[in-house]
């Protein structure tokens, strides 16, 4: 009886989370249900230095190159306002006029300093190390032409990546590199995935009784995160988590990077673009981890300060307007070419 009631309490308190928290307001307590979980429950404050649990592993090789990146325009359909200008790699046969709109960065090792992530560039910096973890998730099964997102309702396939496998003329209009990127990756834009859902965090990926299972594929008592990536077998995975106030999200992040990094995917790290917590703590986090684990790091936020009111639809705290969303869909189809590119 009491754990009927205790169950009750969980499932009262996750709807209302969600229908409080929109996009991504659920919140994972530090209280687990089952003495091994997370649960979802009431927002929790973390303290002024962010609350986090110390990661045990061992700093991973943060060497490595990357491309240098220059913005270049793209058209928007007819009757929506202007261009958008995003950040997109350049090659030697590829070159591409600067133009004003977004911020034109070089990717180098010297801007990984956690405390200066907001100068990081857009495009993430791929480590050396991380091509070994690639090449050996392939010879154990990790499928070269399958990627996945960790997300919320921003990371959904019909505001996000969904048109480079629903709509061939959007592909046609990107610059041939991508082209190539999007045909290798074919199948994984436009898909229904346990962990791309509205109001998900860090701890919902590793709580079972989150997955919705709409497929029927996932194992009885299988988290999200789990289910995922022994069904798609990915090679490469975004870990793009929205707004949350979890004191021990490092710890979920860290047990997301280590159960990622064993199934033979490499992770990406994504900056967000609101600041809802007032202090920045959630990306300077995800920067400290990107040096701490030697992980490449896709600088949304830093993609879309040029915007106004830094990208989010006027009034909103977290929402991003229609040019923030051109520039997220853009920004992630070159993320994943630039890491896939640098890792094959």
């Amino acid at each position: 009886m009491v754990n009927k009631r205790l169950g009750w309490l969980v499932i009262l308190l996750l709807v209302g989370s969600v229908m409080l928290g929109g996009c991504s307001g659920a919140q994972v307590s530090t209280v687990s249900a089952s003495g091994d979980e997370p649960s979802v429950g009431a927002q929790v404050q973390s303290p002024p230095d962010g609350g986090l649990a110390e990661s045990t592993a061992a700093p991973a090789n943060t060497t490595g190159t990357a491309e240098a990146a220059a913005p270049v325009q793209v058209t928007e359909a007819a009757g929506t306002p202007g261009p958008v200008f995003v950040p997109i790699i350049t090659g030697e046969n590829d070159p591409a006029d600067p133009t004003a709109g977004a911020p034109v960065v070089t990717p180098s090792e010297a801007a990984r300093v956690e405390e200066d992530w907001q100068n990081w560039p857009v495009l993430p910096v791929v480590p050396a190390g991380l091509r070994e973890i690639y090449q050996q998730g392939i010879a154990k099964g990790s499928n070269p032409h399958a990627f996945s997102i960790l997300g919320d309702c921003q990371s959904q396939a019909d505001v996000f990546m969904g048109v480079f496998d629903s709509q061939p003329e959007e592909v046609k209009s990107l610059p041939p590199a991508l082209q190539e990127t999007v045909a290798n990756f074919a199948g994984s834009f436009d898909r229904y995935s346990p962990t791309v859902k509205d109001a998900t965090t860090e701890g919902a990926l590793l709580w079972a009784q989150w997955n919705d299972n709409k497929e029927k594929k996932c194992k009885p008592g299988e988290t999200p995160l789990d289910c995922e990536l022994r069904t798609h077998r990915p090679s490469l995975v975004f870990i793009h988590i929205g707004t949350h106030w979890e004191a021990r999200n490092r710890q979920y992040l860290n047990t997301i990077i280590d159960k990622t990094i064993a199934s033979g995917a490499v992770p990406i790290l994504v900056t967000k673009a609101d600041n809802r917590e007032k202090d920045e703590r959630v990306n300077k986090n995800l920067a400290s981890l990107a040096v701490e684990r030697g992980l490449p790091l896709w600088n949304f936020w830093a993609s879309i300060q040029h915007l106004p009111d830094n990208g989010l639809l006027e009034g909103s705290d977290m929402y991003l307007n229609q040019e923030a969303v051109e520039i997220h869909r853009m920004g992630a189809i070159q993320a994943l070419d630039a890491v896939w590119r640098a890792l094959r």
